[in-house]
């Protein structure tokens, strides 16, 4: 049955602004979005996007947003008013970049306010609003400090200053785009081309990527299953800068791949399909709920691989001790390349982050490079833009073993780093992603 066959046979009394409400507090709290946006499954398909355009718009622009209340209020509410407060940023959200008629906007805030027990803020509510209103333009070209502007933690945009001086504006910009849909063809069914014109013909707007030879973006958003060839594994969700990752391994037929971190299966599916032939590809991940989800892309494209669900960082407990030709370390990471994709990040994400997550990434690392075979090769990929997570990693993993030597990424995109290649997210409308290639050479 269809979720929203589901939804018709409940009663209920919830509205997209309500769920978004109940959402955004769940983040609030610390919770990631891909979990608390469960609570939009009650709504029918069309409201639940409504609801999740505001989630994300709130989390895209929350620093800007907070601004402007801040402008509009004489004092701010106090900590336990933060209800009223998310109410608040939804409207100012609604009223700054959708379409809804300002009266319906005000109407509907003061309504929901008053169904939450909230009657006092009703006066409160409709004087911030209807104070936006009337001086819109006054305040969205009024000075703003880089935080406002840019709508990034202070710590977030200092980093991004530091490491990519010539480039951190336009990082920051490229964040706070809506990221297009990218496919990836499943070349063992169909080539890139093909499947492109396949789309043309149902009408898909559809273009190539320049250089991910499997990748094709979509113009517009569109549920996935009215996709020619999805639910038989023709094509995949999956940025076309993840889709990098499958090429610079290199896998060739009879190898054994060891992908560590491999959840949700993107490129674990992508290695596969890159070379049916090999001896075996075993994916590690940590969390069983997120392994399911590898189980799943692997039984819809029609593909096998050995699944453990294991710390990747502790080899002693699932590692049978043969060495691999080819292992594929996705870090876990800030996710700070992909924050146009997933917005909370910038509220979930703390700066001393990333003191614990690069010891976790040189942890799998360093267990990684004792499973590789003579002349194996290495990838390490995070979806991040700092230095600390990304070539300071491979600096130290290179001056700790002798037999380790980088093989330069020779390309067309991204920029050379003093170890491996940055992907800046926004090129050719790819999200952020660092890749380096190490070899394990022969004594």
């Amino acid at each position: 049955m269809k979720p929203d066959a589901k939804i018709k046979s409940k009663q209920r009394s919830e509205t997209s602004r309500s769920i978004a409400l109940k959402i955004l507090q769940k983040v609030f709290q610390g919770r990631s979005l891909a979990s608390a946006k469960a609570q939009a499954d009650v709504l029918e398909s069309r409201e639940r996007a409504f609801a999740m355009e505001l989630v994300q718009g709130v989390l895209r622009w929350r620093w800007k947003l907070e601004f402007l209340l801040s402008q509009l209020m004489k004092k701010p509410l106090r900590s336990k008013e933060q209800e009223i407060k998310l109410l608040l940023l939804l409207s100012l959200y609604e009223l700054m970049e959708l379409s809804t008629p300002e009266y319906a906007v005000v109407n509907e805030t003061v309504l929901l306010g008053k169904n939450l027990g909230k009657s006092w803020a009703s006066g409160l509510v409709n004087g911030v609003l209807r104070s936006f209103i009337r001086d819109r333009q006054t305040l969205l070209s009024s000075a703003l400090d880089d935080v406002a502007n840019y709508s990034h933690p202070e710590w977030v945009i200092n980093l991004l200053r530091k490491d990519w001086p010539e480039y951190w504006q336009k990082i920051l910009q490229a964040n706070n785009q809506r990221p297009p849909l990218w496919l990836r063809v499943n070349r063992i069914q169909q080539q890139t081309q093909a499947y492109k014109k396949l789309l043309d013909e149902k009408g898909f707007n559809a273009i190539t990527h320049p250089f991910a030879s499997s990748a094709i973006k979509l113009e517009r958003s569109v549920d996935v299953f009215s996709l020619p060839g999805f639910e038989q594994g023709m094509v995949s969700v999956q940025d076309a800068g993840a889709q990098l990752a499958a090429d610079l391994l290199d896998v060739q037929a009879g190898q054994s791949v060891l992908d560590l971190c491999a959840a949700p299966g993107g490129k674990t599916c992508h290695l596969i399909e890159t070379e049916p032939e090999l001896k075996k590809l075993v994916a590690v991940e940590l969390e069983e709920q997120r392994m399911q989800r590898v189980t799943e892309n692997l039984e819809r494209l029609q593909l096998d691989a050995e699944l453990i669900v294991a710390d990747a960082s502790e080899p002693s407990g699932w590692w049978d001790g043969e060495l691999f030709d080819r292992i594929l370390v996705d870090a876990p990471c800030s996710a700070s390349g992909v924050i146009r994709r997933h917005p909370d990040i910038k509220s979930l994400r703390r700066e001393d982050d990333l003191t614990s997550l690069a010891q976790i990434q040189q942890k799998i690392l360093q267990q990684a490079w004792s499973m590789l075979a003579p002349d194996g090769l290495l990838l390490y990929v995070t979806c991040s833009v700092f230095r600390q997570e990304n070539e300071a990693q491979i600096r130290k993993l290179l001056s700790e073993h002798d037999n380790a030597g980088e093989v330069v990424i020779d390309a067309s995109w991204g920029m050379a780093c003093e170890y491996g290649r940055q992907l800046l997210p926004g090129e050719e409308d790819s999200d952020g992603f660092y890749f380096a290639c190490v070899r394990k050479v022969l004594s």
